[in-house]
């Protein structure tokens, strides 16, 4: 049987598949599928530091081949977390990682700050949020701000690692990349959703409240792995990609392009057991390729 084990920022993980943040809640809602133990890890909902409600509906649109989401990072704020659901989850021999967001640099001090002496395993920060004191502009669109979030995550982070996870909605995924390297990064994840929207022509109105929402699904797989295959070209981190991965081949793609682990995300909105029938596919493949170690897949894309 072909080892699927990796290693990501010292955490090991018993194979390369994690569930993206925002598609897998807290790993709880799906165990009436299949038990967390499955997966490499899981990508928790993003957290804030109070309780958001999100967006307005509608904030959900099927596009061809993806969706649009707007969902406005509704959640129960980092302090529900801590105390309600992170103990349920940890302890299943599946890494945890906790997603943060932030409407400024502090906030991101202080939800690191705050999970320091708790059981989570990495720290993913998600900088495609809005930066309420530059105007709204993302923080992960530009590369001197990402190198200052990154460095300020990693300064409150003594014990975690940190995952910086990357938008593609930038003009070169490189400079974003390496500025999170720069700052201290652990690893990076990408690619988050591509800025996109849906409108209606009998109405004459736009289908999600909020106008505009993130792509993602097969749609974006194209991008998001010629921006995985870049950014492994030029830092020496763990990459984990993804965006519109479906199947174990789709997965073993990303690695091939340089990633040393995957997230799954909107596949398991549309099936349950997606993560699951991955794991499955990759080994399968391995195994009937003669492929004795995943990690002999990583990186060795030939151009």
């Amino acid at each position: 049987m072909a080892n699927l084990k990796v290693n990501i920022c010292g955490v090991e993980m018993k194979n390369p598949v994690i569930g993206a943040s925002g598609t897998y809640g807290f790993g709880e809602e799906l165990e009436q599928f299949y038990p967390n133990d499955v997966m490499g890890g899981i990508s928790g909902k993003g957290l804030t530091l109070h309780p958001r409600e999100g967006n307005p509906s509608p904030r959900i649109a099927e596009t061809p081949s993806g969706m649009l989401n707007s969902v406005g990072l509704q959640n129960p704020g980092i302090e529900h977390y801590i105390n309600d659901i992170l103990p349920r989850i940890t302890g299943k021999g599946t890494a945890v990682i906790a997603n943060v967001a932030g409407g400024c640099e502090n906030d991101y001090i202080e939800i690191v700050e705050r999970l320091q002496d708790t059981p989570v395993d990495i720290i993913e920060v998600n900088i495609s949020c809005p930066n309420v004191h530059e105007g709204g502009i993302p923080f992960g669109s530009n590369p001197k701000v990402v190198e200052q979030i990154t460095k300020a995550a990693k300064k409150a982070s003594i014990k975690k690692p940190i995952m910086m996870k990357l938008s593609p909605n930038v003009a070169d995924i490189r400079e974003a990349a390496k500025a999170a390297q720069a700052g201290g990064a652990d690893s990076i994840s990408l690619i988050n959703t591509l800025t996109g929207m849906a409108v209606s022509l009998e109405k004459r109105r736009p289908i999600l409240k909020n106008v505009v929402g993130g792509l993602s699904g097969p749609a974006i797989k194209p991008v998001a792995l010629r921006m995985v295959y870049q950014a492994c070209s030029v830092v020496d981190i763990p990459v984990i990609g993804m965006g519109g991965i479906m199947s174990g081949i789709d997965a073993l793609e990303f690695m091939l392009c340089g990633a040393a682990a995957v997230q799954v995300g909107t596949a398991n909105l549309c099936e349950p057991y997606a993560c699951q029938n991955i794991v499955t596919e990759i080994e399968e493949y391995l195994n009937s390729h003669g492929i004795v170690d995943i990690n002999e897949i990583i990186g060795s894309l030939e151009v």
